[in-house]
This record gives C-alpha cells, sequence and structure tokens, in this order.
C-alpha cells in the first residue's frame, strides 16, 4: 500500500468483483516474467495513476472465495509521484487519513495490513 508525506493511505473503489464497490488497496495480477515488486508498482500505478518507492513487504494473505484462491503479497510503499485518478480496475482513487478508516468498512486483514505498513514507512 501507498502513502503520501502525510500519513495518509492511498485506497481504490474497486469496479469488479471481488469485492466490487468496497475500498480496497490497489493490486492486480502478476503478468508473466514479472517479479512481484514490479507488478505491485505497475498496478499502483494503473489503478491509481501514482508512481512510488517500495519500503518493505509487509504480509503473504489467503484469500480464499467460493470459487477461487488469491495469493496477496501486500507492500508498504511512498509516493513519488503521478496524479491521483482513477483508472484501470477502480472506479475512485483517494488518500485516507488514519482517522477516517475505520469508516470504511475495509476487510480486517486489509485494516491489520495499514497498520503494519504504517509502522514500516513511518518508524521512528
Amino acid at each position: 500500500m501507498c502513502f503520501d508525506h502525510e500519513g495518509k493511505v492511498l485506497l481504490v473503489r474497486r469496479a469488479n468483483p471481488p469485492r466490487q464497490g468496497e475500498w480496497s488497496l490497489p493490486g492486480g495480477k502478476i503478468e508473466y516474467g514479472e517479479t512481484c515488486e514490479r507488478a505491485a508498482l505497475r498496478e499502483l500505478h494503473e489503478e491509481t495513476g501514482i508512481h512510488a518507492e517500495l519500503r518493505g513487504t509487509i504480509a503473504v494473505i489467503d484469500a480464499i472465495y467460493t470459487r477461487f484462491h488469491y495469493v496477496i503479497i501486500d507492500y508498504a510503499a511512498m509516493m513519488t509521484g503521478g496524479r491521483l485518478m482513477a483508472g484501470d480496475d477502480a472506479s475512485e482513487a483517494a488518500f485516507f487519513a488514519e482517522s477516517e478508516i475505520s469508516a470504511l468498512g475495509l476487510w480486517s486483514e486489509t485494516e491489520r495490513v495499514i497498520d503494519l505498513a504504517r509502522q514500516c514507512v513511518f518508524a521512528d
């Protein structure tokens, strides 16, 4: 997940299943021959218009749905540039302050990894 220099986290409203219409972290599929890290940065840019620098791996999560099993690798990142816009699989993209997160109804794993990433990126 990506933070701006004010400590706000970047989220997207998912345009497609699973979790369509919900706020989530940007992400997507790895293309053939692409590293996980490169895929994370590419998907971030495609869904939000933002460029970032990775700061570390935060978590690996199994998301198991009725017909699919996704493996999610969460990275912490800091915004380095770009222009915020919803693109690709996102219907909206926005930065949220820590105080706004609980009102969004995020998946509990998403809230957990945001907290872990905040500690990684903003550690003293």
